[in-house]
């Protein structure tokens, strides 16, 4: 009877170890069947070995950086009290134009903006230092010694809920962001990446950009070195919302921008979309 029980029970061992595999193996035909029939994209199968990533050891900001230049650059979210919003554009429009145009700063001031859609009662300003990390030392000592932006400061502080920033560089193969007529409206897409995926997402964007260079719409690409690390941030030019959604739209027509989308989403943790309005003071008009 043992020994009757013991085939018994090899003999069930024996039907249910070639279930699963059968059935594992189906699925992986179905899967690999399916794959197949995305237009313009490779196996799902082919996909799980090849490596897009720089396989080069280094720093990120060395492999996806502009390597001729040594631009930061530092973004500001300043959220502003609703009854002050009025009051704290003219002040900014006041102070900020001046230090712009100053050459004793090595700094520029690239666009300044209110929030239209998104976070509401908003401001963000984008500096350039061309100089790096020198420029800004620079530009702070300097600032700390000018009375007018010390005033600005202080009356600036009785208009603000919070604040914070970001030092920024910007991806090789972005174009620089340079001033320009309006009117437009701006949207600053920020991404919050997964650790570990930045140059991923930098292999997929170098290819990507040329698809979203027909209208001029593409203003530059930044990735964060100090604040929030792993973010990205593409900001983007249009005529108005419709411009927009045209736009985005007919990025779809271009062979390659699907298979873009389809590796990069699984990078993100978590994404937002800011449409803004320029300052009167602002570069970018």
């Amino acid at each position: 009877m043992a020994t009757r029980a013991l085939q018994r029970a090899g003999n069930g061992l024996k039907q249910t170890s070639v279930r699963p595999v059968t059935r594992h193996a189906s699925m992986v035909i179905r899967s690999l069947c399916a794959s197949n029939n995305r237009p313009g994209e490779d196996s799902w199968f082919k996909s799980l070995f090849v490596r897009k990533v720089d396989p080069r050891k280094g720093a990120h900001s060395h492999l996806l950086a502009k390597k001729e230049e040594s631009n930061l650059y530092k973004i500001q979210f300043h959220n502003v009290k609703p009854e002050c919003l009025d009051a704290y554009n003219k002040l900014c429009e006041d102070v900020l134009p001046s230090v712009h145009a100053d050459p004793h700063y090595p700094c520029e001031l690239v666009g300044t903006w209110n929030t239209w859609y998104g976070e509401q009662d908003q401001a963000v300003h984008l500096w350039r230092y061309r100089g790096g990390y020198p420029a800004l030392t620079e530009v702070m000592n300097k600032l700390r010694q000018n009375q007018e932006f010390v005033d600005y400061r202080k009356e600036r502080g009785k208009m603000l809920l919070s604040r914070r920033n970001q030092l920024l560089l910007e991806f090789s193969f972005w174009n620089e962001p340079v001033a320009r007529p309006g009117p437009n409206i701006y949207e600053l897409r920020s991404y919050q990446l997964r650790p570990g995926t930045m140059i991923e997402w930098g292999n997929y964007w170098a290819r990507a950009i040329e698809f979203r260079q027909q209208n001029s719409e593409a203003v530059g690409g930044f990735f964060s070195q100090i604040g929030d690390l792993y973010m990205v941030h593409h900001l983007w030019a249009y005529k108005d919302l419709q411009s927009r959604e045209d736009t985005r739209n007919a990025a779809w027509q271009h062979d390659g921008w699907d298979e873009v989308v389809y590796y990069t989403v699984p990078l993100i943790q978590h994404m937002e979309s800011r449409i803004m309005i320029p300052m009167n003071s602002s570069p970018l008009k």
